[in-house]
């Protein structure tokens, strides 16, 4: 998902008193034969009485008390969940032959495109096992690698995380962040290039930030502390940005722009390349931004900075992608679904005064970057990409040609002459180009060696037709001569939501499974960003039925032309694509062979209430907005759909317990409601990952395990 996620004195009065009713029992009681063939019985954990109203509706909640954090009561079912969950998985004989394969695919050096600043070219690189990916340089192409940060160094077992590095204009400073179990929070330090030695400044709390650089010091964005105790599941509000200059402690910081009428908006500053103005984006959902600007010039008092509107609210998503000759370049999709770029004066910044660059077309204008003494324009056409340079004035010069379908990502700045670009499709990995500028030459820089052959494999972009008439493309990815027969193992992902674009991506734990004769489908939905605005709201708010409609007849379609059965198919999502997986899995439990709901969003009456949650309600709409909206979100809420007696596929219900995101309580209530209600011969296993968070940062062994995990459930209950 895109960024972002306290209960009253009285709330948390009724659960101390429910959970002290808790202490006094078991947690679980043995009901039923869980499954016949693990031989295990279904723990059906305790429920409490809780119930809401809402426009007259009485709602019960009796899974609330696993909405708390970390109490007695929370980790003795959180142990007990996964002993079950493991004792279940043990028993898959697949299980530890696809980790070892698993292994062995992702054993392979892994390096990212430079990046300059200073003298110096920065790169990541991982050799293959490390848990975290490790920042070296190198002061020329083909000069000597040396060491400049390794995050495997911060813990013992790879749970912290580097999340971000910003560089100094003059590259003599790097900031870096870490997150720590893959928590949202990030803690911010300094280092001095040179010397490589950390410098004594520190950032507690931060958190959604960028690190702007201006000067000697920095902007980023933080939270006021949380109460002990709450720190992920408390609702985040009053964002504030703040500038630390290098040498101070951190409350000496100077408090730059906080909307103390609004508190739940978000705001986060970025800077230009010339360190020549300063924007603020303010968002109170996760699509669009107020965006307001500054002129920034080394006399200015940073505590009395006074903002120009740029745009006024809400209404369309816009980010600045460049500024020349004294004009802001803006990338928008106000007034045009798929995007266009514009070029504004900073003396009339209002909309009527815009100048197109590019006009909006029939395709996605994806991104925007200026490299060199031009721009480089991708273009996402039918969920794949296409690239083009042109001038500043938008004119087209030429196409950078790319080898498939796939996507592409760009490393470089302004008046560099050369630019790295990384390419990457389901069955390639990530591969770097340098492109010289002088020469418009493209040549290969870094081609990783990977233990199988990519030319084994093959992805066709097919179109399936929707419940109303709506047209997609699904991307299918199969070793080659796999016969469509209807027995293929087939996995069909997708996300639909947040503006989010679904494109060729890949994961070398998914070979082993393309080799056990497994099919993978990636289906573009409606709510993501794969054909602009207008897509994206057609899957949003009351038309968010359209994304579980367009999932399950891309389910059908696979079926119909013979990729699968309803025997062999298997669906797939993670944070809104877990509400997905969690809808189609309660509308139409007689489609699918296996279910994986991954850190989803599952209950949708009260979502909003959890750390970022608010800023989902342009997507979701909330339970408190009004009763039409209110019906609707219970209507397909998975935790309030679940139907006693319903024989539902093998269900493997995953979450980790540091997500302060998609708090872990959606995933438990909707697992343990899953295990109360279902046909007894139903299998569900809820899995909860310890010191891992929504998904970013999750280090290597982690990332190993987990996948070896879903592919020989949905391996064991598909294949035929």
């Amino acid at each position: 998902m895109k960024q972002y996620y306290r209960l009253c004195a009285s709330k948390k009065k009724a659960f101390a008193l429910l959970l002290g009713a808790f202490a006094a029992v078991s947690l679980f009681q043995n009901q039923t034969v869980y499954s016949q063939e693990f031989n295990m019985k279904r723990p059906v954990a305790q429920k409490g009485d809780q119930k809401d109203v809402y426009f007259g509706v009485s709602i019960a909640d009796p899974y609330r008390w696993m909405e708390t954090e970390k109490t007695p009561e929370i980790l003795k079912w959180i142990d007990e969940e996964n002993a079950l969950t493991q004792s279940v998985l043990s028993q898959i004989p697949l299980r530890d032959e696809l980790r070892k394969e698993m292994t062995e695919c992702y054993d392979y050096e892994k390096q990212g495109a430079p990046s300059k600043h200073g003298s110096r070219y920065f790169y990541f690189k991982n050799s293959g096992l490390q848990n975290q990916s490790v920042l070296y340089y190198k002061t020329s192409l083909d000069g000597e690698e040396r060491l400049f940060l390794d995050p495997n160094t911060l813990s013992d077992d790879g749970t912290v995380a580097l999340s971000d590095v910003s560089f100094s204009k003059d590259g003599r400073y790097a900031a870096f962040a870490i997150s720590t179990s893959g928590s949202d929070w990030r803690d911010i330090f300094v280092m001095d290039v040179e010397t490589g030695e950390r410098l004594k400044d520190s950032i507690s709390w931060a958190k959604f930030t960028n690190i702007a650089w201006f000067g000697d010091g920095f902007f980023y964005s933080r939270y006021d502390a949380p109460k002990k105790g709450e720190e992920f599941t408390a609702k985040n509000e009053y964002q504030k940005i703040f500038y630390h200059k290098l040498g101070d402690s951190q409350d000496q910081d100077a408090l730059i722009f906080v909307d103390l009428d609004n508190p739940s908006r978000n705001c986060v500053a970025e800077v230009d390349d010339d360190e020549k103005w300063l924007f603020i984006y303010q968002n109170e959902s996760t699509y669009g931004q107020r965006v307001i600007f500054t002129e920034l010039n080394d006399s200015v008092n940073l505590k009395e900075l006074e903002f120009n509107t740029l745009f006024p609210d809400f209404s369309a998503e816009s980010g600045i992608v460049a500024v020349h000759d004294g004009l802001f370049y803006l990338s928008t999709d106000y007034q045009a679904s798929n995007r266009r770029l514009v070029k504004i004066d900073p003396c009339q910044p209002e909309p009527e005064h815009w100048i197109d660059v590019i006009p909006e077309s029939e395709n996605l204008l994806e991104s925007v970057r200026p490299i060199g003494d031009r721009l480089i324009v991708t273009y996402l056409k039918d969920a794949a990409d296409e690239c083009y340079f042109y001038s500043y004035d938008g004119q087209k010069l030429a196409e950078l040609t790319l080898p498939t379908l796939g996507v592409v990502g760009f490393s470089g700045k302004k008046d560099d002459p050369e630019f790295f670009y990384t390419f990457t499709s389901f069955v390639y990995p990530a591969t770097v180009y340098r492109y010289d500028l002088t020469t418009g030459t493209s040549t290969l820089w870094r081609a990783p060696k990977v233990s199988f052959n990519p030319e084994d494999y093959a992805t066709e972009r097919q179109w399936y037709v929707s419940k109303d008439g709506t047209k997609a493309p699904i991307f299918i990815t199969y070793k080659k001569g796999m016969k469509k027969n209807g027995k293929n193992s087939t996995i069909l992902y997708g996300y639909g939501g947040f503006n989010i674009s679904m494109t060729p991506s890949f994961k070398p734990t998914r070979i082993p499974y393309l080799n056990h004769g497994g099919v993978y489908a990636v289906a573009v939905l409606r709510g993501g960003g794969e054909y602009g605005e207008d897509w994206h709201k057609a899957g949003t708010k009351l038309q968010k039925q359209n994304v579980f409609d367009d999932f399950i007849s891309a389910a059908e379609f696979l079926i119909k032309e013979g990729y699968a059965s309803k025997e062999t198919l298997a669906i797939n999502g993670g944070s809104n694509g877990g509400l997905l997986v969690g809808a189609a899995l309660t509308q139409r439990p007689d489609l699918f062979a296996a279910a994986v709901p991954q850190v989803g969003v599952l209950d949708m009456l009260r979502y909003h209430k959890f750390t970022i949650g608010w800023a989902w309600a342009t997507d979701y709409g909330t339970s408190e907005e009004n009763e039409e909206m209110f019906k609707y979100l219970l209507a397909y809420s998975p935790l309030h759909n679940v139907k006693k007696g319903v024989k539902y596929p093998p269900t493997m219900v995953m979450t980790s317990d540091h997500d302060d995101r998609v708090v872990p309580a959606h995933s438990m209530k909707f697992g343990a409601t899953l295990q109360e209600l279902a046909d007894p011969s139903s299998v569900v296993i809820v899995r909860i990952e310890s010191k891992a968070g929504h998904g970013a940062g999750k280090p290597t062994a982690k990332i190993v395990e987990e996948a070896a995990d879903i592919y020989s459930f949905i391996l064991h209950f598909t294949q035929r």
